[in-house]
């Protein structure tokens, strides 16, 4: 499906390269966009150009960008700046696969500390670094990424780390709201369990049990796919949702009702 729904907007999605970062970059190319992405790895933009290719969309990925390094952030920003001059929306979809331990044996350096990094740092220091050229447009849109896991605990995985990195995503949206006003909206996507190559490396949507116990909960009775979030990321970055700033959208098969 194409349209011009985001016609004339200029996108940093991050984490383009796979996953739910490649499905939103994608599904803004297809509805208008000027898609700009950055992923850490190179060979995965090589894909999703090589995706985007058979169906005639056009991506500018930028890559390698580490996301926890300011630098690379900055020198990320820059060149958007250099090329277009200006930013529209900012998909922060990029994170680091989180350590899942119990709290009781989870190490602070090596898992509780890097989990938060790559989950609440790293949107930080985009927002951070972008902010100025998401001024420019006058009616900027910033699209953040929670979890179910922001506002309920897992039976099945230690997500201490997870949980609280997540709902940290929320009320960082919850403040850019307020500082962006009328000119910068933010809001911010909380997935149930998507199919990604990170959730299937954890194990968590391949058959097996921890799968099973995820869909008993799930009324819709499916795991999630890249696109069914890239569809709420068009809404929020479109002109249609120019009245709705610091919410958190739930996009996870009814799981929040259970």
């Amino acid at each position: 499906m194409r349209s011009e729904r985001l016609a004339g907007k200029i996108a940093l999605v991050t984490g383009a390269g796979a996953g739910i970062g490649r499905g939103i970059a994608l599904m803004f190319a297809r509805h208008g966009a000027t898609v700009i992405g950055c992923d850490i790895s190179s060979a995965r933009c090589g894909e999703s150009l090589a995706l985007a290719s058979q169906e005639g969309l056009a991506l500018e990925l930028l890559h390698p960008v580490d996301l926890t390094r300011a630098t690379d952030v900055q020198r990320c920003v820059e060149q958007i700046r250099a090329r277009h001059g200006r930013l529209d929306v900012l998909v922060n979809a990029a994170a680091i696969e989180p350590h899942m331990a119990p709290v009781a044996s989870m190490d602070y350096e090596k898992q509780f500390r890097p989990t938060l990094v790559g989950e609440l740092d790293l949107v930080f220091l985009m927002c951070n670094a972008a902010w100025p050229l998401l001024k420019i447009g006058g009616a900027s849109a910033i699209v953040n990424f929670s979890s179910v896991n922001s506002s309920r605990g897992s039976q099945n995985m230690g997500m201490a780390a997870h949980c609280a990195g997540k709902a940290a995503v929320e009320a960082f949206t919850r403040q850019l709201a307020v500082e962006g006003g009328a000119g910068i909206r933010a809001n911010a996507i909380a997935p149930g369990m998507v199919i990604t190559p990170a959730t299937q490396a954890a194990g968590a949507s391949v058959d097996g049990p921890i799968k099973q116990a995820i869909l008993a909960r799930v009324p819709v009775k499916r795991l999630g796919l890249p696109e069914d979030i890239a569809w709420c990321a068009v809404f929020l970055a479109s002109d249609e949702a120019s009245w709705i700033t610091g919410a958190t959208i739930a996009v996870d098969g009814g799981v929040t009702c259970c």
